[in-house]
């Protein structure tokens, strides 16, 4: 346990560089197509999960790997020391909390949505959920509250099938997999943050280029009556005004 967390150790702080670049580009091109901000975060999980896949002598990201373990079984950098054991076992039982959670959050809106009825194909709705949401991987439903007006149904349901074709579905869990095992690394926890708002902001435009000025009228109204207040960071699923909505009406 103690040699992979420390392979883990430089490896997130090798691509803490790789996500302030990232961050440097979503600055500098703010108005670029929304979907090409995705991608970018795409490549800073491959950094993680396979370092040597993003390296090259021309990379203009800096190996600054500098943590390892010394005979004594400290873990040392630039003259800190601390004990390798027992980092090693926060590092474990922070990752298993965040990977329990993620379970538990799956199972309790599976529990929520026994009783949904279907709409139509894999849209369904129930009583018991607060915002429009999507839940599974292989086959993936759309759950939508019974409040949701007729006019706006429509919108919603097109945003949440883009989200589909788009595997955002995928994605998310398996940014927040990768977040589970980053934990520690207080960059990797913005990335994710911002992570959510682009696949949004993404799939907000996707579908507002084939709308309407009325229908856009209509996805903006949707966007405001299905805004949750949301208080800690989802692992799942993908709701529909769960980040960002007061900037994604601007935008």
């Amino acid at each position: 346990m103690t040699e992979l967390f420390m392979k883990l150790l430089n490896m997130s702080v090798n691509a803490g560089w790789l996500v302030l670049t990232v961050l440097l580009v979503r600055i500098i091109f703010r108005k670029a197509p929304k979907w090409l901000f995705p991608v970018l975060w795409s490549f800073v999980g491959i950094r993680l999960l396979m370092p040597n896949a993003l390296e090259s002598r021309l990379s203009v990201i800096p190996d600054i790997s500098g943590f390892s373990a010394s005979e004594q079984g400290l873990l040392s950098v630039k003259g800190f020391t601390a004990p390798v054991p027992y980092v090693g076992i926060v590092w474990c039982t922070g990752m298993a909390a965040m990977l329990l959670f993620e379970a538990l959050s799956y199972v309790h809106l599976r529990s929520k949505v026994k009783t949904a009825v279907r709409l139509s194909s894999n849209v369904y709705q129930s009583e018991h959920v607060n915002a429009p949401f999507i839940l599974g991987l292989f086959a993936p439903r759309i759950y939508i509250p019974f409040h949701i007006k007729s006019k706006e149904l429509d919108s919603i349901i097109a945003h949440e099938r883009a989200h589909i074709k788009r595997r955002d579905h995928w994605l998310k869990p398996i940014a927040f997999l990768i977040l589970s095992l980053h934990w520690f690394n207080p960059l990797m926890w913005l990335a994710y943050v911002l992570l959510c708002r682009d696949i949004e902001f993404a799939c907000d435009e996707k579908v507002i280029k084939e709308l309407g000025n009325e229908q856009r009228a209509d996805y903006t109204q949707a966007l405001v009556v299905c805004s949750v207040n949301r208080r800690m960071i989802a692992a799942c699923p993908l709701a529909f005004g769960e980040v960002g909505v007061k900037d994604r009406v601007k935008s």
